[in-house]
């Protein structure tokens, strides 16, 4: 039996398995942080100034859309600071899935307690004082819409297709997904689709006496959450377990390997960070062939950054 780690000294191995855009994702969450924070000491404090609670109500939710970023400006701070940490086996890549596992239980607590307060809403209607909640929901989404200009929308789904070119082998858009930012944006885009569907129930509510419209737009807007918050849990639980992240590339690796006549025994294949999957392959081969065989065909498979390659004699 002989086994290969890549064919190269296993301490010289770089366990970096970082998103390509790391840092600057990080830098964007922070400028995020830093406007959600002022718009909520600025909503606190006048609402506190002018004697209007609903002002106050809002600068409170939005300290925990900031709470939120800061969960994940703080795992980009972590995974970058601890990236060389030997402590970690196979890198710190999954730091920011972790991040985005967590934000997704904060988003679905958030969806339960919109649904609650809306429908509690429809049996015990509250006044409504639309003179002032109309340009706070405004204001609420003029902030989501800078926030979401900030955080570079489609930086963190730039990836999601399948695509081959100059004879390479690509991973599916999901392995290059950086569900860090993902879980930013997807607080963003809840905080944005609340506040229009808020908008649109308070100004029917005032054009038409139609109260019940502000609850019912509640309830969608926390159909909208739920649904985008089980998605992440789904996406990243998957990561954390070690489930297999892309099966067309695990074929395609099997193919590969079989496509010479040998046999693949066993065949291991994990997403170790944004963009980068580890792979242990067993081989059984009738041929007098070493791990650099195999190593080699499988080099046109970009995304493969931990590769070991275990080969058994028949």
């Amino acid at each position: 039996m002989i086994e290969s780690d890549g064919g190269a000294p296993v301490a010289s191995h770089s366990h970096l398995f970082l998103a390509e855009g790391h840092e600057a994702s990080e830098r964007k969450t922070w400028a995020v942080i830093w406007l959600c924070g002022a718009m909520m000491i600025a909503e606190i404090a006048g609402g506190l100034l002018f004697g209007s609670i609903a002002l106050v109500a809002d600068g409170l939710h939005m300290s925990t859309h900031a709470g939120a970023l800061l969960l994940a400006a703080l795992a980009y701070g972590y995974a970058r600071n601890h990236a060389d940490d030997p402590g970690f086996t196979f890198g710190t890549g999954k730091v920011g899935d972790l991040a985005g596992f967590t934000s997704a239980i904060i988003l679905a607590m958030i969806a339960v307690l919109i649904g609650y307060e809306s429908v509690s809403r429809i049996f015990a209607p509250v006044p409504i004082h639309f003179a002032e909640a109309i340009p706070i929901a405004c204001l609420g989404l003029a902030v989501n819409v800078a926030s979401a200009w900030l955080l570079g929308g489609d930086d963190h789904h730039h990836h999601d297709h399948d695509h081959a070119h100059a004879g390479h082998d690509h991973a599916h858009g999901s392995v290059h997904r950086d569900n860090n930012m993902r879980a930013a944006v997807i607080h963003v885009m809840a905080d944005a689709a609340v506040s229009v569907l808020v908008i649109i129930g308070l100004v029917l509510a005032r054009a038409f006496g139609w109260l019940w419209m502000d609850p019912l737009a509640g309830i969608v807007g926390a159909g909208v959450i739920a649904n985008w918050s089980y998605g992440l849990i789904r996406d990243t639980g998957s990561i954390l377990l070690d489930m297999n992240p892309d099966q067309r590339m695990a074929d395609n690796l099997r193919r590969t390997i079989e496509s010479g006549g040998d046999k693949i025994t066993d065949l291991h294949l994990w997403r170790l960070g944004p963009g980068h999957l580890g792979a242990i392959v067993s081989v059984c081969t009738e041929e007098p062939r070493g791990p650099d065989y195999y190593r080699a065909k499988l080099a046109r498979f970009r995304s493969l950054s931990h590769l070991t390659i275990e080969v058994n004699g028949s």
